[in-house]
Formats: structure tokens, C-alpha cells, sequence
């Protein structure tokens, strides 16, 4: 099964193309601040704040038609104890933004139940904001038995809050669609003060460290007997066995038959008995193992800070860490996992790299556009396909088309344009005056470069466009003006973006200040279709590159 990035709406893609039980893991982090806006995906040259805001979610959170309509499909849904609880909580918290969200993501996890295979699992992550109640739809949805941990992740370092607790963590809520799900053992590095415990007494020996083979208090029957000439009952104690090093010898059902000194012996046999030197009692071998097993408190991986590698400048990022040792533990090599909220897409990067099938999905042009640059720039041969947006010249018409008569639509293609080239929207996405500038480039040591863009859709274009062009880099200071348009240009275009003249960087080749790319040379080309200096500063920063195991060689789409 070759992996999937979709755009859109991820209730009607669950719906429409993810089969019953086609999943084996699914992580998803949704979006929920009634007080700010998701998906800044960017930041301004000096890094604050950038007007480049995608306000993917800015309606979507409020009690509304679309709200009511996700209500009522889960209370007509076959999950009684989901509509019941929604029922309830509509009862408690009334029509407001949390209600919205509750209702719109009940119905997202009856469609992400159903999907999921009888063996998988599902983490939802969140904060403190939501976690309760989400919890709770989980517990109707897959069934209180099926909740296997909540898991806290230190996401940032302490901070002073007014009169309360420092918020630092994030939750994520562990749960398997049934008792038989997938589970690999998983471990972390053991820390230097634990390793220095263990010693190793031959090269061919696996380090150990000793342990205790006594309890405190005597006992009756053979854990107070004398063994070897020790009797733990003259000292108050008796002997202590470690049935998992015994199991591991004889097998669960024998060592179940033997008793404490016939276990004694077994371990003394296979040597895993330390005799101290000064005559005491005899003490544990205890072999370092793989690691410490995970823990349902995670504080050995940091949040991604403004100086890391991996950063890519999307503010709800996670780590790539983080990511893999989730799929390490419920997911095997060539497994599925799906991200229904894919956002940067750190769960396809980890995916990919630890040779899993993903499918991701996302609602705006430019996550999916962002997405498809991080997972090429990391693996240069990997293979996936997008769905949703303009696979050729006659889709993106298609997609123009539509726009003619929604604005909405058309908005979305102007988004789509702009990912292309690897730009920012200019006009916050939002509908009005945008004052001739669709989207902006940076470039520059500093950002000081600046590169305006006008995306055109229409058939209707003409030499005056370039002029206005000209008129809005000037009135802005920019350096550079880029043309984007679906349309072929004509030759006074041409001729007018020109006399324009080039732009000379010191040490580097002059490039037009006017750039006309057609729609056709950016699919092809993306962000190499517009000519910058070369100390371009990316937008997006480019991912670190991996070593892609699973590639299959190139697909270009």
C-alpha cells in the first residue's frame, strides 16, 4: 500500500477513502484554542508575529449548523454509549466552543474507530484544556476496558504562572480498539549514576550488578531454610528468589513446580549468583538489560526549542522523538499509521523513516504543501501520493475554474499557488482588499530581502497587471515582484516585466526584478521556479535529510 497525503476535510477522507479496519495506529493532536489561531505556519523576518497567519480552524470551534449536524450524527449512530455521553455533556456545558469541539470530534473518533484494525491503538494528544472530556468520549467510543495509559510529556521547561501550578506538560491518552493489541517492548538509554552499578568480571560476561537474594522477616517452609551453609532465619529474614531470571531458564510452568532452594540452586548453576569475597551471604546477579522500560511520564525529550535542527517553524510541532518511540512501541515495520490532524507532519516523518505506510491528512493547502517539502527534502526517493489538490496543469484550471464563481474556492487555489513556491500569504487569508499582495519571499542574511507575489487565476492578462506589479514593489520597497499566473503570458508582459531591470547582490548573479512563473513551471519547478540571490532564506526551513530505508525510488507528483 503506497502512503497517502490528503487535503481536506478529515471526516469526509475518513469517510470517502480510509476502509474498516485498514489501521494499525493512529496518532492525532488536534487543534484547540477558543483564544488564538491555529496553523501559523510562519514567522516574520525579525521572528516575531508574522501577518502570514492560516487561520485554518477560525470558525470551525463555535457552536454553528456544522456543530449541530456533528451532534446529531453521533447521537443517530449505532454507539449508543458515545451518544449518551454527548447527550450529557451538551446537558452540562450548553452550546458553547467546547461543545463544538466535543461534537465535532466524536464524531472524527466513531470514523477513526472504525478504521482502526482489531489489534491497533489510538493516542490522542492534548492539554490540560480538553483531556477530561476527551477522555471521557474515548472510554464511550473504544470502551473504559480499552484504555491502556495516559501518558505525560514535559513539553517545556518551568515557568512562573500567576496563583497557579506551571503548566509544562501535554497528556496523551492511550487506547487499543481491543485486549489483543499490537505491543513491543521498548526502552530508553539508563543514565550514567544507574550504569555505574553494574560491573563485568570477564569480557565475554554480560555486565551485572549484585543485588539482595534476602527479604526482611522469617518465613516458614523452604524460604527460611538453611541453603548452602546460610540460614537467613538467624539473621530475621528469609530468601528472596527472582522468578523472572527463573522463568527465563525454565519456562513459566516449571519454575511454578520448583521451590525457593530448588530455585536457589538453578540460579547458582546457571550463574547468576555473586559469592562475595568476605564470606556473606550470597547476593543476585542482575544483568543490565535493554534499557528502562518506557514510562508513562516522559521527560527525556525536550520540546522543540527556536535553535533545533529539526525546527521547521510551525508552533505546535512536536519532535520527531517523540513520534518514533510511540510507533516503536504499538506499531511494527510496514504497519499503517494514519495522523488524521497531520498539521507539519512530524508523524509521516517518522512513518517514513522507520519504514511504516502512512496516510496523512490536513485541511489546509499549505501544511500539505509544507508536508510534501519536509518529506522531500528528508528523503529525497521517497515515494507517496497527495489527493485533493492539482496533480497536472488540468487540475489546477479545474480547481481555478470552481474559484470563479466561490471565493472561498478561489482563496484555497491562491493558497495552493503559493505552496508551490514555497510563499507566505500576504493578506492573512481572509477576504477583502489584499492591496496587490498575495504572498511574500524573504531572502537575505537577515530576512532584509523581501519578493512580493500576485497570483492570478484568470484567462484575462494583461501588460497592466505587470505595471500595477511594478507600482506595488515600489510603494512597498520590495526588491523583487512575482507574477504567478495560470495563463501563458503575452510578449508585452514579457517585454514589460523586463524593462524592470535585475536586482545585483554583491558577489552574486543578478536576477530579474520582475519574475513572471506560470502555474505549469511552479508544479514542475516548485521553489526553484522564482530566481532569489542565493543566501535565501527559506520560508519553510528545509528538513534534515534521512537515511530513507523504505524508498522505492522517486515519484514525482
Amino acid at each position: 500500500m503506497p502512503n497517502h497525503l490528503y487535503y481536506g476535510d478529515n471526516l469526509a477522507v475518513l469517510r470517502d477513502s480510509i476502509a474498516d479496519e485498514s489501521v494499525d495506529l493512529i496518532y492525532l493532536d488536534p487543534p484547540f484554542n477558543s483564544n488564538a489561531s491555529y496553523n501559523v505556519l510562519f514567522k516574520g523576518p525579525q521572528g516575531n508575529d508574522s501577518t502570514a497567519q492560516i487561520e485554518a480552524f477560525d470558525d470551525t470551534w463555535h457552536w454553528n449548523d456544522s456543530a449541530e449536524e456533528a451532534f446529531g450524527e453521533v447521537v443517530r449512530s449505532t454507539n449508543a454509549a458515545a451518544a449518551t455521553m454527548l447527550r450529557a455533556m451538551r446537558s452540562f456545558l450548553g452550546d458553547n466552543d467546547m461543545m463544538a469541539y466535543l461534537a465535532m470530534m466524536a464524531v472524527r473518533l466513531l470514523e477513526l474507530h472504525r478504521v482502526l484494525k482489531p489489534t491497533g491503538s489510538l493516542y490522542l494528544h492534548c492539554d490540560p484544556t480538553a483531556s477530561h472530556y476527551l477522555k471521557i468520549l474515548l472510554d464511550a467510543v473504544f470502551g473504559a476496558v480499552n484504555f491502556r495509559n495516559e501518558v505525560i510529556w514535559k513539553r517545556t521547561s518551568a515557568h512562573s504562572a500567576a496563583k497557579r501550578w506551571g503548566d509544562v506538560h501535554d497528556s496523551l491518552l492511550f487506547y487499543s480498539k481491543g485486549s489483543d493489541f499490537r505491543w513491543n517492548d521498548t526502552y530508553t538509554s539508563y543514565d550514567a549514576a544507574y550504569l555505574k552499578r553494574y560491573k563485568q568480571s570477564s569480557p565475554d560476561e554480560t555486565p551485572w550488578a549484585d543485588f539482595d537474594m534476602t527479604g526482611p522477616g522469617t518465613r516458614n517452609g523452604f524460604s527460611g531454610k538453611e541453603w548452602r551453609g546460610f540460614n537467613p532465619t538467624e539473621k530475621g529474614l528469609h530468601w528472596k528468589v527472582n522468578n523472572s531470571a527463573v522463568e527465563e531458564a525454565v519456562g513459566s510452568k516449571t519454575a511454578k513446580e520448583m521451590n525457593t532452594i530448588e530455585k536457589l540452586d538453578l540460579l547458582d548453576k546457571i550463574g547468576r549468583v555473586h559469592w562475595p569475597k568476605n564470606g556473606g551471604f550470597p547476593r543476585f546477579k542482575r544483568h543490565i538489560g535493554a534499557g528502562r522500560p518506557i514510562q508513562s511520564v516522559i521527560t527525556d525529550i525536550d520540546p522543540l526549542n527556536s535553535q533545533a535542527q529539526e525546527r521547521l517553524g510551525y508552533p505546535t510541532q512536536k519532535p520527531v522523538a517523540l513520534l518514533e518511540r510511540i510507533l516503536a512501541a504499538s506499531s511494527n515495520p510496514g504497519d499503517v499509521v494514519l495522523d488524521p490532524f497531520c498539521g507539519c507532519g512530524t508523524t509521516v516523518h517518522a512513518a517514513q523513516k522507520m519504514d511504516r505506510q502512512w496516510i496523512g491528512i490536513d485541511v489546509t493547502h499549505l501544511a500539505v504543501g509544507l508536508i510534501e517539502k519536509r518529506l522531500r527534502d528528508a528523503f529525497p526517493k521517497v515515494e507517496f501520493t497527495t489527493h485533493g489538490v492539482p496533480q497536472d496543469i488540468s487540475g489546477a484550471r479545474d480547481m481555478a475554474n470552481r474559484g470563479r464563481s466561490d471565493k472561498n474556492y478561489y482563496f484555497e487555489f491562491e493558497k495552493w499557488a503559493l505552496s508551490l513556491i514555497n510563499a507566505q500569504p500576504g493578506n492573512l487569508s481572509k477576504k477583502g482588499a489584499d492591496k496587490g499582495i498575495d504572498g511574500n519571499l524573504y531572502f537575505g542574511a537577515k530576512s532584509e530581502g523581501r519578493a512580493i507575489v500576485s497570483v492570478k487565476a484568470g484567462e484575462n492578462i494583461g501588460v497592466a497587471m505587470i505595471r500595477d506589479l511594478r507600482g506595488v514593489i515600489e510603494r512597498e520597497g520590495a526588491d523583487i515582484g512575482v507574477f504567478l499566473t495560470l495563463t501563458e503570458p503575452t510578449k508585452p508582459m514579457i517585454t514589460e516585466a523586463a524593462g524592470a531591470g535585475q536586482l545585483t547582490v554583491d558577489g552574486h548573479t543578478p536576477v530579474p526584478r520582475i519574475q513572471i512563473v506560470t502555474i505549469e513551471q511552479a508544479m514542475e519547478l516548485r521553489d526553484r521556479a522564482v530566481r532569489l540571490p542565493p543566501m535565501r532564506v527559506e520560508t519553510r526551513k528545509k528538513a534534515v535529510r534521512e537515511v530513507d530505508k523504505g524508498a522505492q525510488g522517486a515519484l514525482d507528483i
